[in-house]
């Protein structure tokens, strides 16, 4: 029988050969230098693993890192201050490692160019002491035999590469609790190219589509109704030319063409926890909707894991309950304020800190309410409705005694109830990615008025593509703002990372 010793003397560190930091002033170049630092580093990994699954002997443990930028500014020289992001406060040295440069390419451009331009100093791209995990060195989609893992039965992965290291996939500088150490570098960025690495992993599993395909601008939705008719409107929009958009992506990354009516693939897809569909255009200025199912978990979990691509802005489109006597079933509710009785973000962000509504996503949604409804002004009051919308965690309160709950609702002044927009709203706050809520009411249960399978079939045919258009709508504008519009100082705290 073959079977391979392996020694309980600990073995040495193979690694790729050392690279000299290097500084660059163009970050076309220094983005090119990520990446063929990364790729190197990666490459080096996933040969070490190809080798020892087809026998070869084992010689030591085998690490590569993930590159970094850096940069030095010793001035306290000030930066546009109309900017919320592309600068440094004071004088330091500030880092950050890398992953995906290729994903990443067109936004660490825009990053490192800022910085650049902002405090006139090069960026310095060189190895971290960070180790890559065998796990994230491969490629998205990329599939393990397993039998290429039979050879290796007998030893633990964990004794020849790096795993995934929980000490390096928190959220603690998104969080603001990052306790910075005395002459060490200060983070660059708001997430760690662990974390990074992490949610890219999650996003593929939960959505059944690559990072590659999301967009910059996401639409949330807690019904499959309004995943179906976006469906059905990309793909005519494809079929006609894709009017701008380059392809639509659905789960199982199936991908139909601008000018094509059907997928380039056939493949029968098991839907994920939470299916996402892109809607894609040029630098990522797409569209993007998933379908997030119901409660707050959810909501959170995939917000977190879509934050590490830096959206511009992500907007909440799905059912409430009305709350006031004055709504009917259809009426649109605008969020300005809510309550957060979600508590899955209690440990990450209190709920005593307020989510401010941004006027910059709230003017959008206003504004496309009126272009598809085709009311303005005072008579737009007919059917939307502006207020503090409540999110809790229990679907059905309303079989607990009701008193401690609706005098709550009543106090806060909420207008509507539901189990995502708080949340949603909460993370986009956290993680500095604008946000905004638009729901429409399908049903009133302090008022009697719940749906019944005939009232719900109408409600749906008649609303959810009215629905679905404003929110569209709204997010085409938002895509036609200068970035730094969108991207206001309001979501930025007192001691902030460089990039966005």
């Amino acid at each position: 029988m073959n079977t391979r010793i392996f020694s309980l003397t600990p073995l040495s560190f193979i690694s790729p050969s050392p690279v000299e930091p290097r500084a660059f002033d163009n970050p076309v170049e220094a983005v090119d230098a990520l990446t063929e630092l990364y790729e190197r580093n990666t490459k080096f990994l996933i040969d070490a693993f190809g080798a020892l699954a087809d026998g070869a002997a084992v010689t030591g443990r085998y690490r590569a890192c993930y590159p970094q930028v850096s940069i030095e500014t010793t001035s306290f020289g000030h930066a546009d201050s109309r900017l919320s992001y592309g600068h440094v406060s004071s004088p330091g040295v500030y880092t950050t490692t890398i992953t995906r440069p290729k994903l990443f390419r067109h936004y660490l451009k825009e990053q490192l160019g800022l910085l650049m331009r902002n405090h006139s100093v090069p960026v310095t791209i060189s190895e971290s002491t960070t180790p890559i995990p065998l796990h994230f060195a491969f490629s998205e989609g990329a599939h393990v035999e397993a039998s290429a893992t039979s050879s290796l039965a007998d030893i633990s992965l964990r004794d020849l590469f790096d795993t995934p290291d929980l000490n390096n996939t928190d959220d603690l500088i998104a969080n603001g609790e990052y306790d910075q150490v005395p002459g060490e570098p200060a983070p660059l960025a708001p997430f760690t190219a662990q974390r990074i690495d992490y949610s890219l992993a999650r996003l593929s599993h939960y959505t059944a589509t690559s990072a590659d395909h999301f967009q910059n601008f996401v639409l949330f939705t807690n019904y499959q109704f309004y995943i179906d008719e976006f469906a059905a409107w990309a793909r005519e929009m494809m079929a006609r030319g894709g009017d701008g958009y380059t392809a639509f992506v659905e789960p199982g990354n199936l991908v139909t063409l601008a000018g094509s009516d059907k997928p380039e693939t056939d493949a029968v897809v098991r839907m994920p926890q939470m299916p996402a569909y892109h809607l894609k255009k040029k630098g990522h200025a797409g569209i993007t909707l998933v379908n997030i199912g119901v409660g707050p978990s959810n909501a959170k979990t995939i917000t977190d894991h879509i934050a590490v691509l830096r959206p511009h802005a992500w907007l909440m489109v799905g059912h409430c309950a009305g709350l006031r006597n004055s709504q009917r079933l259809g009426d649109y509710v605008l969020a300005h304020a809510y309550v957060r009785e979600d508590h899955v973000l209690d440990d990450d962000l209190p709920v005593w800190i307020p989510i401010p509504a941004l006027a910059e996503v709230q003017q959008a949604l206003e504004s496309a309410v009126e272009e598809v409804t085709g009311y303005q002004g005072f008579e737009l009051k007919r059917i939307m409705r502006t207020g503090t919308v409540a999110t809790i965690d229990n679907r059905n309160w309303e079989l607990r005694d009701q008193r401690g709950p609706v005098k709550r609702l009543s106090q806060s002044r909420a207008i509507a109830l539901d189990m995502e927009s708080a949340t949603i709203a909460a993370n986009g706050f956290r993680f500095r990615v604008p946000y905004g809520t638009l729901l429409c009411v399908s049903d009133r249960p302090l008022h009697g008025e719940l749906k019944l399978p005939g009232m719900a079939t109408a409600f749906y045919r008649t609303q959810v593509s009215q629905h679905l258009q404003i929110g569209i709508r709204a997010v085409q504008k938002l895509a036609a703002m200068p970035t730094e519009t969108l991207h206001s100082r309001k979501l930025r705290s007192f001691y902030e990372t460089a990039f966005q």
